[in-house]
């Protein structure tokens, strides 16, 4: 997947892992401290609650790991699977005080992407008969984009831009601000040319016309149809000539998403597969020997 620039995903999940047990754990977990010897080793399993997507089991592993190398992890399933109640997804066998501190972190990671990758795959399983792929957008939580984007992938979808840096992306406001569709365009193969060359250019229309400038500058590789109708899109798909990769985006839900996948546009992209996503319900429970 898309990462930061000059980092590998490995590196950007070890440094996401290791604010967020800082965020959680502050100066010391009082509650555990408070009663468990720091001795004492202890079991827990992760259980599932509801039907989905397990998403987050790779995360849960790296978690544990990054805290205590001496962790055993034992995976039930994988990343992808289809879970249901009652399943097991993972044993782990630690520390008392590695478990404790752990727990919600993991928890919030595999209960936020599991949620993700199940509405993903409940869109991505509908758009299978269709040339159509699903992208995600930037329409996701600061500082958690990293693994929503995971979430995606491992639902089927496929990950946009990751951020302002992988892609140029002309869209309503930066033309408007530029003064023309024209203008914008021009500007940024330009400075594609001088400063970044080989990124990426896409640009939003909004209407018919907007096609037509668009398709007379070239110099983009994708057209984005933001807020067409189907009808319109045909219109569109029929004016590109497959010269350039096309985009639909706006008012498209799970509800009409075929209509728009029946025009043979090439992606669809969607912020509600992040944004409106509701966590799956999990569970990390003791053994207790």
């Amino acid at each position: 997947m898309r990462s930061f620039v000059g980092m590998r995903y490995s590196d950007q999940l070890h440094e996401l892992i290791a604010y967020a047990l800082k965020e959680d754990i502050g100066e010391g977990d009082h509650s555990t401290l408070c009663c468990i010897d720091k001795s004492a080793i202890g079991q827990a399993v992760l259980k599932i609650k509801e039907e989905g997507v397990l998403a987050g089991i790779d995360v849960a592993e790296a978690i544990f790991n990054q805290f205590d190398a001496s962790v055993i992890f034992e995976k039930q399933l994988k990343d992808g699977d289809a879970i249901k109640l009652g399943d097991i997804a993972f044993k782990v066998k630690a520390p008392v005080h590695v478990i404790l501190q752990c727990e919600r972190l993991v928890l919030n990671c595999m209960q936020r992407m599991s949620g993700i990758a199940s509405l993903t795959r409940k869109y991505t399983e509908k758009l299978a008969p269709y040339h159509t792929k699903l992208l995600d957008t930037r329409k996701t939580t600061p500082n958690f984009r990293l693994l929503e984007k995971e979430a995606v992938r491992i639902g089927g979808g496929v990950n946009h831009r990751f951020g302002l840096f992988d892609m140029i992306m002309l869209k309503d406001n930066h033309i408007d601000y530029c003064g023309s569709i024209e203008k914008a365009i021009n500007l940024a193969f330009d400075y594609v040319q001088l400063t970044k060359p080989g990124l990426k250019i896409e640009v939003e229309t909004r209407n018919i016309d907007e096609v037509k400038r668009v398709m007379a500058v070239g110099k983009i590789n994708r057209i984005m149809l933001d807020n067409f109708s189907p009808e319109k899109i045909r219109e569109a798909l029929i004016i590109i000539n497959k010269q350039y990769e096309t985009e639909a985006s706006g008012g498209i839900n799970y509800d009409n998403l075929e209509q728009y996948a029946a025009t043979g546009v090439d992606y669809i992209s969607s912020g509600a597969i992040i944004h409106q996503a509701t966590c799956l319900d999990l569970s990390l429970k003791a053994v207790i020997l």
